[in-house]
């Protein structure tokens, strides 16, 4: 029982080492300037989809998986095949995640239709999770509550405030922080037409 205690704190601790939710820019731990990570899940072509809905698209790799939402509901990534995604890692003591949520529940808002938009909160509790969503507004767009960092380990994300943008294929096209979500409206349109 101890070890299940531990373990998300020491999760937690090392996320916090590498990120420094106070630091300016948009470099990661490792000097990343925000560019697509050959790391992340997007190398693998995509897959047949397995039957769920999709709406007949292909679900790619990036998005085999699941969780669940702040609200307690089950999620599954392969609903989100067939249009651009924005992942948005945020964490909900993080003031530069919580000067990210206007223009991510704005952008979340105008291209509803065309992108999906999923913010991923770690690094706390759940019941810190909807604080956050209640404060912030963002409750326009679904949120996962990640308190064990599952689906940030599954896109490399060390560091919260950050996006991984995924094209309709599910291909990595943008990986970084984005100050004030400045630019995020852009990277979308340019993705969603």
């Amino acid at each position: 029982m101890r070890a299940r205690t531990l373990l998300p704190a020491a999760l937690a601790a090392t996320l916090l080492t590498l990120a420094g939710c106070g630091a300016e820019g948009g470099s990661g731990p490792d000097g990343d300037t925000g560019e697509a990570s050959s790391a992340a899940p997007s190398a693998a072509p995509p897959a047949a989809s397995d039957g769920g809905d999709t709406g007949g698209a292909e679900v790619p790799e990036a998005l085999r998986f699941t969780g669940t939402t702040v609200d307690g509901e089950p999620f599954d990534a392969k609903t989100l095949a067939g249009k651009p995604t924005v992942l948005w890692f945020w964490a909900p003591w993080c003031p530069k995640c919580k000067a990210q949520a206007a223009e991510t529940a704005r952008v979340a808002a105008e291209y509803g239709d065309r992108a999906n938009v999923v913010g991923v909160a770690g690094l706390d509790r759940t019941a810190a999770m909807k604080d956050f969503v209640a404060d912030t507004e963002t409750g326009g767009f679904t949120h996962l509550s990640d308190e064990a960092g599952d689906v940030w380990k599954r896109f490399d994300v060390t560091e919260q405030s950050r996006y991984v943008i995924l094209d309709e294929n599910g291909g990595t096209v943008y990986e970084g922080v984005l100050p004030g979500g400045e630019g995020l409206a852009e990277k979308v349109a340019g993705l969603a037409g």
